[in-house]
């Protein structure tokens, strides 16, 4: 659950149509369609969390059909469901004819659905209209903010950072009993120990949701957490890391740089500061904050994670 490494080092697709988006703003395009599509497709963006269920399977082979141009399969697929994200791959399996049409619609169906604002964005963009593109993203963050789509909507718009955001990471052990647990089983577990009042309890159900695009969700058990143990280094700082947005990271800055004078040695809070100034690309700083989380605790799990980060980061320079 706490590996987050790879997550730094993944390339993904959606960040490049992020930059092409940015590119265009700061040559002043319009919200009107130029003449002609993009090439290819827009990008087809469901998350399904842990769900098991025959509809998710299906939804999810067929985004995977589309993922590989086989759109008439992944249609009949969608075609079988009435769900909103399977009316948003029907209409986007039909792309062009009448998909932007289909989700403008939808849109108006189900105006604080941020799964619908992120693929009427990228409609647009495909139909060279960049910069209503944007304004449907910046409301898909506003008006969904505790959803998978709200933190795509925010890659793209932000596509210079890191993808997602930065995942709290605990410098305790979860419970054994957790591995042993298929993942619908795994979250239901945490949140009934969560719910039992325990603050480390609080941080893993937290962790769960960050990593299920549950943000919002998230930093409300951090801050949970946080009251019920005041004195917990772990419980300050995953407060900290949940108020972090691409928009506004002086937010999560402004409460984690302080709890260095409030517990100088513990290890988690410069882990953290160096995990969310890798978010914003300083990787010189993050290097000094990670190298002092290793020496202030090398052996301990945050310890060996500072040195993951830091053996990774060597090769990397100072930009």
């Amino acid at each position: 659950m706490f590996v987050v490494v790879g997550t730094i080092a993944t390339a993904v697709a959606l960040a490049t149509v992020g930059g092409t988006v940015l590119l265009s703003r700061g040559q002043g395009t319009s919200g009107t369609a130029s003449a002609g599509l993009r090439s290819g497709r827009p990008p087809l963006v469901f998350d399904f969390g842990v769900r098991v269920d025959p509809e998710a399977v299906a939804l999810r082979r067929a985004q995977s059909l589309y993922s590989k141009g086989r759109l008439h399969e992944a249609g009949t697929v969608f075609a079988r469901y009435g769900s909103l994200q399977a009316r948003v791959g029907a209409a986007l399996a039909g792309w062009p004819d009448g998909t932007l049409a289909t989700l403008d619609r939808l849109a108006r169906e189900h105006p604080r659905s941020g799964l619908v604002r992120l693929h009427l964005g990228l409609v647009l963009l495909w139909s060279r209209r960049d910069a209503d593109a944007v304004a449907q993203w910046r409301r898909a963050v506003r008006v969904d903010p505790d959803s998978p789509a709200a933190i795509e909507a925010e890659n793209l718009l932000y596509p210079k950072l890191f993808r997602g955001r930065p995942i709290f990471v605990p410098g305790f052990a979860a419970p054994p009993a957790l591995a042993r647990l298929a993942p619908p089983q795994a979250l239901a577990f945490l949140a009934r120990r969560a719910r039992e009042g325990d603050a480390h309890a609080r941080l893993l159900y937290g962790v769960a949701l960050q990593r299920l695009g549950r943000s919002v969700s998230a930093e409300r058990e951090f801050r949970a957490a946080a009251a019920l143990a005041p004195r917990d280094p772990e419980a300050r700082v995953a407060a900290a890391v949940g108020l972090f947005v691409k928009s506004d990271p002086s937010r999560a800055f402004s409460r984690l740089g302080p709890l260095v004078r409030t517990f100088p040695h513990a290890a988690t809070v410069r882990f953290h500061l160096g995990l969310l100034l890798l978010w914003l690309g300083q990787a010189a700083q993050a290097k000094q904050e990670l190298a002092m989380a290793r020496a202030d605790a090398p052996q301990s799990i945050l310890g060996r994670e500072a040195n993951r980060f830091l053996l990774r980061l060597a090769g990397i320079g100072t930009s």
